[in-house]
This record gives structure tokens, sequence and C-alpha cells, in this order.
């Protein structure tokens, strides 16, 4: 089996979905699925020969990432579509979506999409000049049009798929997480990093791992963080990523009288600094509205620390089950209130860490990688829409 992969966001980009793509891709090349990635140029990546590189622009308000020029994707698609492909699976909604769709159609193969980004909440939070009362009904006609176009969907939580047909889209699809790679995360050494970075080996830490981004709700654990303190006066919050909301968050923390609590780290490299980083912590914050899935949970749950986090959209499936977690709702005295008992309780740290590899394990990137080849295979057997 042959995919071609379109994507308009892929490492070194660090997000959620270059880390689905990454995932999947590993385990389907061990299964002996051939995969093909087409994605931006960020003139800093490596050559890869399974991956071919568009050159692409910068986005004046989001730095970090590319829009591709739109011809020559097309013309690098037709280039790379010379050798036969049984699938095309899109990952996101901007120029790989219409070239992705307009290939499909040349070859009449099938196409799927993966919707990794809850885009109603998305499009909010980076035209919020706009209301979300314009916005949000663009955002869900938006992903209804594009839903409608391919063949069928991979979903990655069951709380996204029921928003999904609250939008009236009844393409067929599958729900689907991205799974764990757990052989990566078994490592790590917390105190390696406490030293690295001068924090002492007995301070009270809570860590957040993510995309430094407005739709993350990092501002509601910054400003919980502030109930900690009056209860734990040295407590630390390492804020590791980067992105557009990151100027904004350390002016919050100036604001609220953090400057000595709250450490930003930038990004750190998966193999190493980012385990280490994850074991350096008493506790994983987490608080995002509009994950899909929520794979920062899952690699901590892998590497035992214990997590305190709200559980909405995608978050909800990962840890409706979780031993290794406390789920609290969006309140910033009740939030603090559960970080404050784990950190006085090394009792109760303890157990929940002891769990967290087990939740993780439910995740496995083999078992979802499977799952997605005997998706592939259906879709293949119905054939494509363009065929008609």
């Amino acid at each position: 089996m042959r995919v071609l992969y379109v994507s308009d966001v892929y490492y070194p980009r660090v997000n959620g979905v270059s880390t689905s793509i990454a995932t999947f891709r590993a385990s389907l090349s061990d299964r002996n699925v051939e995969t093909v990635l087409v994605a931006p140029a960020y003139g800093t990546e490596a050559a890869d020969p399974a991956i071919v590189r568009v050159a692409s622009r910068v986005i004046p308000f989001d730095p970090e990432d590319r829009v591709m020029k739109y011809r020559l994707l097309k013309r690098q698609l037709a280039e790379v579509a010379s050798r036969p492909f049984d699938l095309i699976h899109i990952h996101t909604p901007f120029a790989a979506h219409y070239a992705g769709i307009d290939l499909a159609q040349t070859l009449k193969i099938p196409v799927v999409e993966t919707y990794h980004t809850f885009f109603e909440e998305y499009i909010h939070h980076y035209v919020p000049f706009l209301p979300r009362a314009l916005t949000a009904p663009l955002a869900r006609s938006l992903s209804r049009s594009q839903c409608q176009a391919v063949d069928a969907l991979v979903i990655p939580s069951p709380q996204m798929e029921s928003a999904l047909h609250q939008y009236g889209i009844t393409t067929p699809g599958i729900v689907l997480p991205t799974g764990i790679d757990l052989n990566r995360f078994n490592g790590g050494d917390g105190q390696r990093f406490r030293r690295q970075y001068g924090i002492d080996p007995a301070r009270p830490v809570l860590v957040h791992i993510s995309r430094v981004a407005h739709e993350k709700n990092i501002d509601f654990i910054v400003r919980m963080l502030v109930h900690v303190k009056a209860a734990i006066a040295d407590v630390l919050l390492i804020i590791a990523g980067e992105g557009p909301a990151v100027e904004h968050l350390k002016q919050l923390t100036n604001a609220l009288g953090l400057a000595d609590s709250v450490m930003f780290v930038g990004y750190l490299d998966r193999a190493t600094d980012l385990l280490d980083c994850y074991r350096a912590g008493d506790a994983f914050v987490f608080a995002s509205r509009t994950e899909t899935q929520g794979l920062v949970l899952l690699e901590a749950l892998a590497l035992e620390t214990p997590v305190v986090s709200t559980a909405v959209m995608g978050t909800a499936d990962v840890l409706k089950d979780a031993k290794g977690a406390v789920v609290v709702l969006e309140d910033e005295r009740v939030f603090a209130e559960a970080c404050v008992a784990l950190l006085n309780d090394p009792v109760r740290r303890r157990e929940l860490s002891a769990q967290g590899p087990l939740d993780a394990r439910q995740f496995s990137a083999d078992a979802m990688a499977d799952r997605l080849i005997d998706f592939y295979g259906q879709c293949i057997e119905r054939g494509s829409r363009f065929k008609g």
C-alpha cells in the first residue's frame, strides 16, 4: 500500500499535527505501508527522501507557520504522483486540502482527511477582531464544505465526532486518536533538567508543555498559579514551547507578580530535554479547550508525571478512565486547590505516577496504526467518489 500525505505543517514546526503525522508514518513504515509526505519548506529541515518540501512564505501574524506556494505545490504533487498511490491522506484545511482534493480527482483515487483542529475555536483566537457570532458560523460552514469533499474522515476523539455531527457533516469516518510510541517515552531525568536550569531539587514544580498559543488557554494556568503560590510560596511553573502567545504570557506573568514563579524554556529536543522536562515536574498542568486529542497528556502519563487537567473536547477522551490524572473544572481556585493538594501529598503523587504508563498504554502507536491500515483498506475497497 502506498499513501500520499499532504500537510500545511510538519517538523521542524512543532505541534500536534506534526507529531501525529510522524507517529503514524513511523508505525506504518514498520508495517510495510509506504508513505510520501508533501509539506512546507522551512529552511532548517534535514533532507529526507520520503518528504517533498514545497517553497513557502512566512505568515505575518504567526511567523512559525508557512503558506506553501500553491502553484508549486500542485506541480510538485503531480510530479510525486507520477508513481502510483492507492490513497491520499490530507492533514490540514488550507492549501494542502484543496491541492489534495484536486489531485485525488485527477487520479480518481480515494481521499481521506484528518480533522486535527477544532477550527471553530482556532479561527476565533486568530481573528479576535471579528465577533464569535460571525466566526463560528463561518468555521462550521467551511468545515462542512471541506469534510463533505473527501471520501472519509479520521477524527481524533468522540467529542470531535459529536461536534462534526452537530455541524451536519455526514461523511463516513473513524474515531482514531494518534497513538504514542511508548518506546520513546520511557526515559528522561528530571533532576538533570533541574540542574541544567538551576532549579532546587526540592522545589515544587508544575510543568506545562504545548505550543504557546492563545487557544491553549495558558492564561488560565498562569492566573491559577496566583492561588497556588498563596499556599506554596516557592512553587515554580515551567512553560515549555514557543508560539504567538509567548510575549503576552510574559507580560501577564509580570503583571500578576509571578516573574520569579514562572520559567519559559522554549522548544526542547523531543528525544532528550523534553523527556527531562516532563520528569522534572511534580505535576503536569493543562487546561486547553480546543484539543482534538491532547497528546501531551499521554506523554506526561507515559513518563510518570501526574496530570492535573480539565477535560474538554479530546482531552475528555484521553482522561475519562485515566488513573494517573486528577480531572478538575475550569475554575482557578478549584484547579489550584487540586494542584496544592497534590504538591503537598508525595504518597498520592507516587500512586498517580505508577498508574500513568498504564493509562498511556491504551493509546499505543502500534494499535492505532493497525486500525488506520484497516481503515485505509476499507476506503480503497469502496473506491473514490471521483470515479463515478
